[in-house]
């Protein structure tokens, strides 16, 4: 179900995205954990929550990840309405953290590196508003970082268009099917997997090196 493109036929992505789950397994939602004392939280959404929720997991200071969506109108989603682009919502990753390691600031850098966020609604082979560039804001303080964020991108020129990244209010986010949930690291053998979210992980593992965990940074 994800749209692979120029990568693979419609036919090979509905089996390496949709298949290998029973029906209890697809409707099977995941819990929205409370933040333990002294944690925070931020939501982003760039593109298919597969490699985003991985990368993000694997930075220092980030305790969990929860891949779900947001920034829509429809409560409580399912991955087939999110995928209609009926709902209004985004894939996204809710990211909890300890800011004594790790500031929100790094994240949202984090956030630019693990994605193109260039791209309106599109990441490489997926196209739609539900794979488009979104980072939510908790306060004026996220906000403000966010903004300042993107305007040193653009003007850095890493990134050869600008940023055409959602800057919105945190309002709701629902949680996505539990086989969604670390799904970069036991499905391997998808072949989107393969062919598309490890090479983001891999480039995203380069620019962030030092704000990696330990068993990552090699």
């Amino acid at each position: 179900m994800k749209r692979l493109g120029l990568y693979f036929s419609s036919v090979i992505l509905f089996l390496g995205c949709a298949n290998g789950q029973s029906s209890a397994g697809r409707n099977s939602i995941a819990p929205i954990p409370k933040p333990a004392a002294g944690e925070q939280v931020a939501t982003f959404g760039g593109g298919c929550f597969w490699s985003m929720s991985e990368a993000m997991s694997e930075l220092k200071g980030v305790n969990k990840v929860v891949s779900g969506y947001a920034g829509g109108n429809t409560k409580n989603p399912t991955y087939g309405e999110v995928s209609s682009r009926a709902t209004g919502h985004a894939e996204v990753s809710q990211i909890y953290y300890n800011p004594k390691v790790i500031s929100f600031a790094t994240l949202a850098e984090a956030f630019f590196f693990a994605h193109d966020p260039t791209t309106l609604n599109r990441q490489g082979p997926d196209e739609g508003t539900d794979y488009r560039s979104i980072a939510f804001y908790r306060n004026e303080d996220e906000k403000n970082t966010l903004l300042d964020i993107i305007k040193k991108v653009n003007t850095t020129k890493h990134y050869s268009n600008p940023i055409v990244t959602q800057v919105v209010p945190f309002k709701a986010f629902y949680a996505a099917e539990n086989y969604h949930q670390g799904y970069y690291r036991t499905n391997g053998d998808n072949p989107y997997i393969s062919s598309v979210s490890e090479p983001k992980v891999m480039k995203f593992r380069k620019a962030m090196k030092a704000e990696l965990k330990p068993e990552f940074q090699k």
